[in-house]
């Protein structure tokens, strides 16, 4: 049974599902960046690309929230919006760490920046996995636990490396660089989070419906 037995606004999951694919595919562009960065500096356009499409499916989805004509919605406006915007926060965060590494003219990447990226990447990939659920009634759980279980991962490095900034006298712009790197990494691993706790809600209303 669909996870949203209620479910009759078809375009809309197809629009929550885009969203899902452009996560996933900002994520692994940005591991590919960081991993041989400055070599592949030119990936952080692509990144661009996809923050710009996600604006756009985001733009999408709240006018079909919002549309009269459309056909009831699987799960409330409110929930629909904070999805979206969660959705699109994911690829924003990811964004902006491309932007910084310009910005700040990094000369190389730090092996913690690349296991973050490697943490977004699962989450992401879960998040995607998620969002088609709930269109094709697979199990949602799962990806959930395993999103819970990478934010707390990704909290771990993030920790450890802005800790060891602080060890053997680093250069003190080398460590605002990096925190500020580090942060936006790990906002994005938390956005993910929030899509799960999002489609946790959704899920328990629904059920209490039935």
């Amino acid at each position: 049974m669909p996870l949203l037995r209620r479910s009759i606004d078809e375009p809309l999951l197809a629009l929550l599902e885009e969203s899902g694919r452009n996560v996933q595919r900002t994520s692994l562009l940005l591991r590919d960046l960081l991993i041989d960065y400055p070599e592949r500096a030119t990936l952080a356009q692509d990144l661009r690309l996809c923050e710009q499409e996600g604006d756009r499916i985001t733009h999408d989805l709240i006018h079909r929230l919002n549309s009269t004509r459309r056909v009831r919605a699987p799960f409330d406006a409110g929930d629909g919006y904070r999805l979206a915007t969660a959705l699109d926060d994911i690829v924003d965060e990811a964004e902006q760490v491309a932007d910084t590494l310009g910005l700040y003219a990094v000369e190389a990447t730090m092996e913690a920046a690349v296991d973050l990226a490697d943490v977004l990447v699962g989450a992401s990939e879960q998040v995607a996995h998620a969002l088609r659920c709930m269109r094709t009634g697979s199990g949602l759980a799962p990806h959930l636990v395993e999103i819970h279980r990478l934010e707390n991962e990704g909290d771990r490095i993030r920790r450890d490396a802005v800790a060891s900034l602080f060890v053997g006298g680093t250069d003190p712009m080398v460590v605002i660089r990096w925190r500020d790197i580090f942060e936006s990494l790990e906002a994005a691993v938390d956005a993910c989070e929030t899509v799960a706790h999002l489609l946790e809600g959704i899920a328990l209303r629904d059920r209490r419906r039935r």
